[in-house]
């Protein structure tokens, strides 16, 4: 059963966008989609959380972790054949393991920290919070985003992960990232 929360065997470039709300992954994730001419992997939990707040008014419950991870995986997992030589993830498992921390005070389900752990990607893409925040419906910690950066961050130092930090406007970010990602590529 818990299959569902695993990668399948690819043998494309993984690279994830992970980071605070608000820091410009989705437009990142995009526009390197489009630079190296593959797929990305939407974040499964915005339109989850947005249908649940549309029918229900309710925000994220730690209920709700579990589905988001194997509609992550699931999208990722099925990207992951129409890809390239790179999959682009505008999230993982291990950005979901954060925010059940953040918000749960420490908490996160043993299956989705398993799998948050086992799952593996080539490079990660830290987003600074030098993008102005913008307000929508599910964002709620514009206050808070030095400190959501700072748990990110200490979390891929904590578990080892490979990762550069993004900063300045959308297009010192893209061209940083493609160099660092033109590397990967060319091992």
């Amino acid at each position: 059963m818990e299959e569902k929360y695993k990668q399948e065997p690819s043998d494309v470039l993984k690279v994830v966008l992970f980071g605070p709300e608000s820091t410009g992954k989705t437009t990142l994730s995009e526009q390197l989609a489009r630079h190296y001419h593959t797929v990305w992997v939407p974040e499964y939990a915005r339109d989850y959380l947005q249908d649940k707040w549309n029918n229900e008014r309710k925000t994220c419950e730690p209920h709700d972790l579990l589905p988001i991870a194997e509609g992550q995986m699931r999208l990722e997992n099925k990207l992951s054949k129409k890809a390239t030589d790179i999959l682009i993830c505008d999230t993982d498992l291990l950005e979901t393991k954060v925010y059940s921390e953040a918000y749960y005070i420490g908490e996160c389900d043993p299956v989705l920290e398993k799998y948050a752990l086992e799952n593996s990607y080539d490079l990660y893409l830290l987003t600074y919070i030098d993008i102005p925040w913008e307000a929508d419906d599910l964002r709620d910690k514009p206050n808070e985003r030095e400190q959501m950066f700072n748990y990110f961050k200490d979390t891929l130092e904590k578990y080892g992960k490979k990762f550069i930090t993004l900063k300045g406007n959308k297009k010192q970010r893209l061209e940083k990232a493609i160099n660092h990602i033109d590397t990967l590529l060319h091992k």
